[in-house]
């Protein structure tokens, strides 16, 4: 079965679940990136020098991979479309004290969703029936 595309945007993303950072310091760098094209968004990744860039920049690629791989895009014509940092599980652990007591330690996480956008020039996508 082959479907054939014309003139519409076509979307790939890619998911990081239960990446070790708190959501409000992966949204710190995501906001940055969010609208931008695909190569420009690799060059600002790269040079800012917060922690959640290398987890954000892996999610990038693995986005931009699917949309070259899967969907027949190139890497040039692709932009940030959508992206979002939720909350993940929190690991509960425990901090020992003076006297004999605990103090809890929250440990977050957090889930990273990429979407990137892409318009083929009449691409034809392989699909198998279901």
């Amino acid at each position: 079965m082959c479907i054939l595309i014309c003139s519409k945007s076509v979307e790939a993303y890619a998911i990081g679940r239960n990446i070790r950072m708190s959501a409000n310091k992966a949204r710190r760098v995501i906001d940055q990136i969010r609208g931008r094209k695909y190569d420009e968004t690799l060059m600002i990744l790269e040079l800012m020098p917060y922690r959640a860039c290398e987890a954000i920049l892996k999610i990038v690629f693995s986005a931009g991979a699917n949309a070259t791989n899967n969907l027949g895009l190139s890497k040039g014509s692709l932009v940030i479309s959508k992206a979002e940092v939720n909350e993940g599980k929190t690991m509960k652990r425990v901090k020992p004290v003076a006297r004999g007591r605990a103090h809890p330690i929250k440990k977050r996480t957090c889930h990273i969703t990429i979407t990137v956008k892409g318009s083929p020039s009449e691409s034809i996508v392989e699909a198998s029936p279901a």
